[in-house]
């Protein structure tokens, strides 16, 4: 049984101890399930390892509250451990100090001791440190059941350090291809050395200069940069193929045919790929009920430097911003952990903020 009645630190404990790499969501899924069934007043359902709960008072607005299941592999950091009010442990920042928020405001509904001026959904979602295509939220729209996300604002429960993050980046990655002429590498002038044909798609990037741009009055940051370079035939062979992998982080004034256009017209002339791509969500502040989040925060928001399933709820029209306990900094890290202080005060200002 999962106690969502605990403080919220000792349910982000427990949630944490729930090993739950991408694809192994199933045990915690269940937990979560069982605990939300047992408060009547939330209608509950499963969709494969998605739960979902909503309220039903009738309210003008509804607010999405919405975190994913999943972690990245475990690196030595389970079981959980607390020292001087610090978790640790794999997932203690991304994202179940989130998750525990989530169930936290859930219990004090069902129990009655906090009455929403909005009605609540909550969305418990998996694999999403994987692929895109096995992505819970993508699924539950590709399923047909994009209603269950409708909502006049998402807040997704991502670690920002307890700061509101309008928005987020979008992301696209090309593959831009050389090629030139095999030859044996003793008689070189027999070929055309395609890595060598390649110096001028680095160069373009060490000489890039990324747009700093005000989207909504957050600023956002773009970044283009090689992340991967393959080729090479063997040690006496001239290659005749050469393939840079780059990465565009682009701010969310820019649509995806947007960000795929720049790409091209920056590398005119070479052979490109796009193998990955999604789009950024614009802050979507300019609401009342988005702006009374940043002030139930108690600082002001900022721009999200990378992508989130925000952009989900962007494509579907919902405004959407990014809220969470812990430094994103530490995501994925064996040394992950959190404040437990972050956590209560998330809880808190969530529970001011929906009073």
């Amino acid at each position: 049984m999962l106690d969502i009645a605990a403080d919220g630190a000792t349910l982000a404990a427990a949630l944490v101890d729930v090993e739950s790499v991408s694809g192994n969501e199933a045990r915690i899924a269940d937990l979560i399930e069982n605990a939300l069934r047992a408060l009547p007043v939330l209608a509950v359902e499963r969709h494969d390892n998605v739960v979902l709960a909503r309220t039903s008072s009738g309210a003008a607005e509804r607010v999405v509250l919405a975190g994913h299941l999943d972690t990245v592999p475990i690196a030595g950091n389970l079981p959980s451990r607390l020292e001087s009010g610090v978790l640790h442990g794999c997932g203690t920042v991304d994202m179940k100090s989130g998750l525990a928020v989530m169930l936290r405001v859930a219990h004090l509904v069902g129990t009655g001791a906090l009455t929403p001026r909005v009605d609540l959904t909550w969305v418990f979602y998996d694999c999403e440190e994987v692929d895109a295509a096995r992505n819970g939220l993508g699924r539950l729209v590709r399923d047909g059941h994009e209603d269950a996300l409708r909502g006049d604002l998402a807040i997704l429960l991502e670690p920002t350090d307890g700061v509101i993050e309008g928005g987020c980046q979008g992301t696209m990655r090309a593959v831009i291809t050389t090629r030139g002429v095999r030859a044996h590498s003793a008689r070189s002038w027999l070929g055309s050395n395609a890595i060598h044909a390649a110096a001028p798609i680095l160069n373009t990037l060490a000489a890039y200069e990324a747009r700093t741009v005000d989207v909504d009055g957050l600023t956002f940051r773009e970044g283009l940069n090689a992340v991967g370079i393959t080729g090479g035939v063997a040690g006496n062979v001239v290659p005749d193929e050469c393939s840079v992998t780059v990465n565009y982080r682009f701010a969310p004034d820019r649509s995806e045919d947007d960000a795929e256009a720049h790409l091209r017209a920056v590398f005119s002339g070479f052979d490109i790929e796009i193998v990955d791509s999604a789009p950024g969500a614009r802050p979507g502040l300019d609401s009342p009920v988005a702006a009374a989040i940043v002030t139930a925060t108690g600082a002001p928001a900022r721009a999200k430097l990378g992508w989130t399933d925000v952009a989900r709820f962007g494509v579907l029209g919902i405004p959407a911003v990014n809220f969470g306990p812990g430094d994103p900094n530490l995501a994925h890290k064996p040394e992950e952990h959190v404040l437990v202080q972050q956590v209560l005060d998330g809880e808190r200002a969530l529970v001011e903020f929906l009073r």
